[in-house]
């Protein structure tokens, strides 16, 4: 489709009110001066001023204007969407009425033309600035057209009342320009703090969102020792307490303690202390909202298992890279103790005892070589490359693959799918890899003593349609205690396991947006699930790896 244009922003809230307001001021301006002109018509024949050259008409013109000034207020509090319409029409009639009474009461033409020079100052703070110098234009020729036709019967002279004519023109054309200047800056002033208004409450959000997320905990404490402000990390490292508990002291008070002794003192206590039962240890920080100033008090909780994982990460990092440069340098001798062991393995002289000999040192040196391959694709693993994969057919592929390659034996090898696809983003080589894993530890480890082992690979959906693929076993399962630490690295409750295989294929998994878990069985085994990210709909799903 062809990019349309923008439609214009809605005027600002702000700006709207400011109109209202103004059309308000000039309506109520109105109904004043409307009063005013039924009071100079209406005054007693004895007080002598101002003498009415028509009193009827200058009567009619003042209720009129009067009966007028009061619909424009009513119009206005109802609120109008055509503000410019409403006040162009208005001014035409105050002008009109203006003209109409300077010319019935000639004797209260100044005060009279200084008020009109009112209502237009208050329409140039609305209209555009050639509009409202057409009506301080036609306010002007109708001051003086009243000057020059009316004079001839006015015992008056001629040159002051077209001056007082052309000074009052000059006072309407200054005071629009002026309104109508002051009006802009105005509007832009009120635009710039509306923008700012708008970038202060979305920084203030964002601030306040960093803060709920930080790991780190954050309270704000007052003199009184009452919580004001409190972030969720700092909400479940107390122990997830109730919304309406806001006192320290009673809430933690080992916490509180520490606040005293730093605020008294000026020491901070680093050591680390549990808030509540069944959260991990913090360690406290307190900083003032203003030097010198104890009434509010920001408290800071660091995680120390959060510090215990960031300091073993880097440990395995650097683990990591020290270990790949040196199983690089066993592999040369170590291939050549095997090819030795080979040789004299070859040996007639050979007694039973040295070819067991042997046999030891070359199941040794595969073991060493398995553990070397694994830190070397730990370390040089490759970018994913994802693909679209029906599971299903992958399972089919991938089990009859490992038959192809391995003497199951009485061990059994068998794939779960249903006849819908289910679509997977995944790189088929280290999926290849994650399963095989999977599935050679199953194989080897989930089996009950003295029976052959029963190994499924189902691929299912779950919840919301997400992929699953899992491998189940139908052995003794793995305890609690050692589940929880199957996935480090370097853990491994069989002696001639490496403790690297369920860490590379976790590390496998997440590379490929998947997450790998430990399911425990009802009924005995163990379940490896591998949740992937589900494939875009509309492409092709492949039915290879």
């Amino acid at each position: 489709m062809p990019a349309t244009a923008p439609s214009p922003a809605p005027a600002s809230r702000p700006a709207v009110e400011a109109v209202r307001h103004e059309l308000s001021f000039l309506n109520y301006f109105r109904l004043v001066q409307a009063l005013i002109y039924v009071g100079l018509a209406f005054s007693p024949p004895g007080l002598g001023w101002p003498k009415l050259t028509d009193a009827g008409f200058a009567r009619n013109v003042a209720l009129v204007f009067l009966l007028f000034a009061m619909a424009a207020l009513l119009l206005t509090r109802r609120g109008t969407q055509r503000s410019r319409l409403v006040v162009s029409g208005s001014l035409v009639v105050d002008i009109v009425a203006a003209v109409m009474a300077v010319t019935s009461m000639h004797d209260a033409r100044i005060g009279i033309a200084m008020m009109l020079a009112v209502n237009l100052s208050a329409g140039a703070l609305i209209l555009p600035l050639r509009l409202s110098l057409f009506f301080a234009a036609l306010a002007t020729l109708g001051i003086l057209g009243h000057s020059v036709f009316e004079l001839p019967s006015v015992d008056s002279s001629m040159d002051r009342e077209l001056l007082e004519s052309g000074l009052f023109g000059l006072a309407y054309f200054a005071s629009t320009l002026l309104c109508h200047v002051l009006s802009r800056q105005m509007r832009a002033t009120e635009a710039l703090a509306e923008q700012r208004s708008i970038d202060l409450a979305n920084l203030s959000q964002v601030n306040e969102l960093i803060i709920r997320r930080m790991k780190t905990g954050v309270l704000l404490v007052d003199d009184a020792n009452r919580i004001h402000q409190i972030n969720e990390s700092a909400w479940m490292l107390l122990g997830n307490p109730s919304a309406d508990q806001r006192d320290l002291g009673r809430l933690a008070p080992e916490l509180s303690r520490r606040l005293y002794h730093w605020i008294t003192s000026g020491k901070l206590d680093e050591t680390a202390t549990q808030l509540a039962d069944g959260v991990p240890e913090v360690v406290p920080r307190f900083t003032r909202l203003a030097p010198n100033d104890d009434s509010h008090v920001l408290i800071f909780l660091d995680d120390t298992s959060l510090v215990s994982r960031r300091a073993e990460e880097l440990t395995l990092s650097s683990l990591g890279r020290l270990s790949a440069s040196i199983a690089h340098e066993i592999r040369n001798p170590l291939a050549a103790i095997r090819y030795s062991a080979q040789l004299l393995a070859e040996s007639q002289d050979l007694s039973s005892t040295d070819q067991r000999m042997v046999e030891i040192i070359n199941n040794h040196c595969v073991r060493l070589n398995e553990i070397i391959e694994n830190i070397l694709q730990l370390s040089r693993r490759e970018r994913s490359r994802p693909e679209t994969l029906d599971l299903g057919r992958w399972a089919l592929n991938f089990v009859e693959e490992y038959r192809q390659g391995n003497d199951l034996g009485e061990d059994s090898l068998r794939v779960i799918a249903g006849n819908d696809p289910v679509a997977a983003m995944a790189d088929p080589q280290q999926l290849q890899q994650v399963v095989w894993n999977l599935v050679q530890n199953a194989l080897r480890y989930g089996r009950m003593p003295g029976q052959p082992a029963r190994v499924m690979v189902v691929a299912r959906h779950g919840e919301h349609g997400v992929p699953i693929l899992e491998v189940i076993d139908r052995g003794p399962g793995i305890p609690p205690k050692v589940a929880a630490q199957i996935f480090e690295p370097f853990y491994t409750t069989h002696e001639y396991g490496t403790g690297l295989g369920l860490y590379l294929a976790r590390q496998m998994s997440e590379a490929n947006q998947a997450s790998l878990e430990y399911v425990r069985v009802a009924g005995g085994g163990s379940c490896f699930r591998l949740v992937l990210t589900p494939a875009y709909r509309g492409k092709n799903v492949e039915a290879e790896a």
